[in-house]
Order: C-alpha cells, then sequence, then structure tokens
C-alpha cells in the first residue's frame, strides 16, 4: 500500500482501495487498512467527475476513518482527523448543502489543537465557518489563509464576510483588490455586484448605477444588476422604471427572490 500511495497518481490511489479492500474483507479492523482505504476512497472521489459516484466514496472515506480512529495510535490520530474534516467538508460541497460544516470545524480543529498542519486548513476553516454563520470567526481563518497564499476568490469571500458584517469600508478595500488582480469574468461580475449592494446601503446610488451600468454593457442578461437597477430607480420615486427592472430581472431569474418580493 505504502509504494501505491507514495505515487500520487490516480492508479496508485486505486491500487491502494482495491488492497486495503482485500485486507479489510478478512481483518475488518486493521488499522492501517482502514486508514488508508480511507485516505484512498477521499483521493478518488477528488478524481471522480460523476457526484454520486463521488459522494458514495466519500461515504466510504469517511466510514472507515471514523473507525480508523477508535483504535488508532496517538501520534495518527490528528492526521486522521484532519482528512475527516477535509472528507465532510468535500461532501457538504458536492451536496450544495451545508450540512456538514459544523464537523469540518470540529474534526479539523480538533487536529490543529493536537500540533496537526496543512497549508489548506485556513482556507477550510472559513469557507465551513461562513457557511454557519461564524462571520468573526469566517474572517480571522481567512485572513490566516491569505497569509499562505492569495488568491481572487479568497479576496471575494473576505469581501463577502466584512460585508455581512457591515464593516462596507474594508469589504470594498478587498473587492478593488479583486478587481484589480481578476482575470475571472464572473468573480468580477461578483465583485461589481456586491459594490454595488454596497453603495445601496451606504446611499451612494450614482455609485451604485454604475457598477450596475458597468456590467450591464457587457452581459445583459445579469439578473442581479437589473434587480440592482431597480432598487436604485425605486430610491429615486420612479416606480415605473423600478419595476420594468424587477420585471427583466424576472424574466432572466424567475425565482430571483429580492424582484419577487419586490413584485409581489
Amino acid at each position: 500500500m505504502y509504494s501505491n500511495w507514495d505515487l500520487h497518481t490516480q492508479e496508485g490511489y486505486r491500487n491502494v482501495y482495491d488492497t486495503s479492500l482485500e485486507i479489510l474483507e478478512n481483518k475488518p479492523y486493521h488499522n492501517n487498512a482502514l486508514a488508508f482505504h480511507g485516505y484512498s476512497s477521499f483521493m478518488l472521489a477528488e478524481y471522480e467527475t460523476d457526484n454520486q459516484k463521488a459522494l458514495a466514496y466519500l461515504d466510504e472515506a469517511i466510514f472507515s476513518l471514523r473507525k480508523a480512529m477508535r483504535n488508532c495510535r496517538q501520534d495518527s490520530i490528528a492526521q486522521l482527523e484532519y482528512m475527516l474534516g477535509r472528507s465532510y467538508f468535500y461532501k457538504d460541497k458536492l451536496s450544495n448543502y451545508h450540512y456538514y460544516s459544523d464537523l469540518v470545524v470540529k474534526y479539523i480543529s480538533d487536529a490543529q489543537e493536537k500540533g496537526y498542519y496543512s497549508d489548506d486548513i485556513p482556507l477550510l476553516l472559513g469557507l465551513s465557518y461562513a457557511s454557519l454563520g461564524e462571520t468573526d470567526l469566517s474572517i480571522a481563518a481567512f485572513t490566516q489563509a491569505l497569509l499562505v497564499r492569495e488568491s481572487d476568490t479568497l479576496l471575494f469571500d473576505i469581501a463577502k464576510q466584512y460585508c455581512k458584517n457591515e464593516q462596507h469600508s474594508v469589504a470594498k478595500q478587498y473587492l478593488v483588490r479583486v478587481l484589480e488582480t481578476s482575470s475571472n469574468e464572473e468573480l468580477l461580475n461578483s465583485s461589481h455586484i456586491l459594490l454595488g449592494q454596497i453603495y445601496i446601503n451606504e446611499g451612494n446610488y450614482d455609485e451604485a448605477e454604475a457598477e450596475y451600468n458597468y456590467i450591464l454593457q457587457k452581459d445583459d442578461n445579469c439578473a442581479d444588476a437589473h434587480y440592482g437597477l431597480g432598487v436604485i430607480y425605486e430610491s429615486r420615486g420612479d416606480t415605473i422604471k423600478a419595476r420594468a427592472e424587477w420585471r427583466r430581472c424576472l424574466k432572466i431569474q424567475f425565482n430571483h427572490p429580492g424582484a419577487l418580493s419586490k413584485m409581489s
């Protein structure tokens, strides 16, 4: 198992998965086999393009890792906790729910307390705290992640948390950095949308309008931009224009919550 694991390839992980499964058929509590079966199941889930198959691998990983933790050596438990936390994080992501974020925080924090370190820990914690609505903890973790590796998506995630915390001036600083460094069109549009929302909250309607119009010049099918313009027109007392924008928004995204609320 060890030589195949060290290959760090899909084929190597598949061999570890198969070998560990053979061992566990005869020795269901073999600790090394349980650990390696959990690790290889997780890695195969990352390679898998079919969501249902990936989730099945993750369920295997979680079952094997939890079982391995019962009888493992003390010096192995932190790594098992870290991998279990990663497995829950990936399962949460694939499920499109936030049912496992608390377990991600629990197991990765437990691993951290035992001295385990991995570069991705601050990011995993930041995203999980954000899912749980723990804004201050999320910001603290994201700030640590920024020291490890800065990225446009991380800057945007931090901006969102500061925005939720109503620290709009700080959020704007991070959004400006995204706009200056990113080449991801979707992320750039999201940054302009969030900037527009901040400007509306501040009562700076002209600045907000400029953000939304900037997006619509490139893509007239941005539902959030049309919704934002509607809010601006409403604030100026122009109900006809506002409702026209919300109708356009619903034409693009029929279930847009903001526009549905405004038109009800």
